[in-house]
């Protein structure tokens, strides 16, 4: 009788059958003949097969090219690989590993007929990012040797690996497989067993809420792209990166989490059901949120719903000079954006010395520009003279558009643009740079409703490119084309969307960083590995607790109510950690202390 799991010294993984030879289990055999690892590939399919071993060729000629491989390790590379269409050539593995169809009925059957083949001894990983490892496990003869192994796409060029077991999974067989893992290049993470583990979990939540967004005819598909791109510095933009996964699979992997979680915003969006049924998958298909060149295809090619790239139907306002309001580092840098498109520029705040102060921040803005090699010292200088600051808005009597960019508070936004009506002349555009309130509340505390838009700026603003356009229902045409106008002139992108919380960005990034606080809340990984996951498997620039305590834990938490109250959707509620630690007065880089300790300066 063979010694069981437990009892038997871990074998270093000499011999590795990888089962289904579509797009990722090829990447993952690449990875493991690349290590120096005999690899059995096997597939159903004799054409995926040959596939398979084509792209192999492919891509390691392309390695060779680059000089990533010579010519002596690419014959090598290829000479540990053979392929079959039997099953029974894994019987000699140290490991297989099964990226089969997303189906518990396929995956199941698979693993049945492994259990006849393999040693008792041989590890079974599935490679499954929406089915369960422990319902995978539990049919199996040997249940403590099956886990989960879960690489990203493409697998030869992506770190991130999850390492998942469940209740049944003997602790040496994950230890084994950690260090794989480790040996491949990879960064392996240790999750426990739930739908989409940990980046794909609050992954799928992110681009189901975008589908929805569209779905609701919200912002079009190239705007919601757009925003999460330039707003977040994403990689792709969330409905790109569906058709990239696959519309059917991104729904697959939504059912599943959903039928474990219950919240409604892990319920597939209609959209996926209906593009899915009639098989507009996405670029495999070559048409699905967008149209491709042909199937299979990268390439967008213009479609019905494609925006045409001609002019506004109406004209906008001549602008020629800007009121900025405010003196902290939102108003100097959009301030320094303005002027530095040419126009001249009113900085007012509650003092003169404040507005000088402000003043002197982006007169150091500018130097840094210089001495990095961006201006000339003499723009630099033209730049800071266009600048007038002011410590009262009589002084934006003759502006053309006046930029509020005051502290996030409705009261004092209303006194503001009560003030405005005032003081500025007839026709000039107000404009309010708030990330979460209402605009048409600050829009009624005027006589001219009509005059009033959002132009939400990032931060850094003159860094980042991204300026969120938001039309109130009361908001005239001529307005909405005069600010579109103006962020053309200043080099912004504008995307345009309506008067509702969040707006594009702040709607679809914070819920995402909302579902990571309550995985650690409910101890299911850890704060490294979730920043690990996102960065390494979803190519985020930052991890969302590096981004939660960059952004602050009160202007976080203070976002997170404004979803929920204008939502009213349970799944928006904020997190009680994020509470506990805002209540405790952590919160962020900027006290010292928020989710992770900082050096004081």
């Amino acid at each position: 009788m063979a010694a069981p799991l437990s009892d038997t010294p871990l074998s270093p993984f000499k011999t590795v059958a990888v089962v289904g030879l579509g797009t990722m289990g090829t990447g993952i055999a690449e990875v493991l003949a690349k290590a120096g690892r005999e690899v059995v590939g096997i597939d159903i399919s004799e054409a995926a097969a040959a596939r398979s071993v084509a792209a192999l060729e492919a891509a390691t000629a392309h390695a060779v090219e680059r000089g990533r491989l010579t010519e002596q390790e690419r014959a090598d590379l290829l000479a540990r690989v053979r392929t079959s269409t039997d099953l029974r050539t894994a019987a000699d593995a140290d490991l297989v590993i099964e990226v089969a169809p997303e189906s518990y009925e396929i995956k199941q059957q698979i693993f049945r007929e492994l259990d006849g083949i393999v040693r008792p001894q041989t590890i079974l990983a599935t490679g499954t990012n929406a089915l369960s490892v422990t319902r995978l496990a539990a049919d199996s003869a040997h249940p403590e040797r099956v886990l989960g192994l879960h690489f990203f796409n493409p697998a030869p060029a992506m770190r991130l690996v999850e390492v998942v077991s469940s209740v049944l999974t003997a602790p040496q067989a994950v230890a084994a497989v950690t260090d794989l893992a480790i040996e491949l290049g990879k960064e392996p993470v240790a999750v426990g067993d739930r739908p989409g583990f940990v980046a794909d979990g609050l992954l799928f939540g992110y681009l189901n809420q975008a589908a929805a967004m569209y779905e609701a005819k919200y912002a079009s598909r190239e705007d919601i792209d757009a925003a999460m791109r330039l707003g977040c510095g994403l990689p792709m933009g969330p409905l790109a990166l569906l058709d990239l996964i696959g519309v059917d699979t991104a729904r697959t992997v939504l059912e599943a989490m959903y039928a474990e979680s219950r919240d409604r915003l892990h319920a597939p969006a209609p959209i996926l059901k209906q593009l899915s049924a009639a098989g507009l998958t996405g670029r495999k298909s070559g048409r699905g949120f967008y149209t491709y060149e042909a199937p299979g295809s990268a390439t967008v090619v213009p479609d019905a719903l494609t925006p045409l790239s001609g002019g506004l139907d109406v004209p906008g306002r001549p602008v020629r000079s800007v009121g900025v309001a405010g003196s902290g580092t939102m108003a100097s840098g959009i301030a320094e954006v303005f002027a530095k498109a040419g126009y001249e520029v009113v900085l007012a705040a509650r003092s003169e010395e404040k507005a000088q102060t402000a003043k002197s921040r982006i007169g150091k803005s500018l130097s840094r520009s210089v001495d990095k090699g961006r201006m000339t010292a003499e723009a630099a200088a033209q730049t800071l003279d266009r600048i007038t600051p002011a410590g009262s808005y009589d002084a934006f009597a003759d502006v053309d558009l006046a930029v509020e960019a005051v502290a996030e508070d409705l009261e004092v936004k209303q006194q503001l643009f009560a003030t405005l009506d005032k003081v500025c002349k007839p026709g000039a555009v107000l404009a309010t740079t708030t990330s979460s309130l209402p605009v048409v509340a600050c829009a009624r505390a005027t006589s001219r409703p009509q005059d009033v838009i959002g132009m939400h700026f990032f931060n850094p603003a003159p860094a980042m490119k991204l300026v969120e356009v938001v039309r109130t229902v009361l908001t005239a045409d001529d307005v909405h084309s005069t600010v579109r106008e103006v962020c053309v002139k200043i080099k912004k992108h504008a995307v345009d969307c309506g008067d509702r919380a969040g707006f594009i960005v702040n709607a679809l990034l914070f819920p995402y960083l909302n579902n990571a606080i309550k995985m650690v809340q409910e101890h299911y990984a850890s704060l490294d590995d979730i920043d690990a996951a996102m960065k390494l498997g979803g190519g985020y620039p930052m991890g969302p607790f590096e981004l939660l305590d960059v952004v602050g834990l009160d202007v976080s938490l203070a976002i997170e109510k404004v979803l929920h109250r204008e939502f009213r959707d349970p799944g928006l509620a904020p997190a009680p950690l994020l509470e506990h630690l805002v209540a405790a007065g952590c919160l962020g880089r900027k006290t010292g202390r928020g989710f992770r300790e900082y050096a004081r300066r």
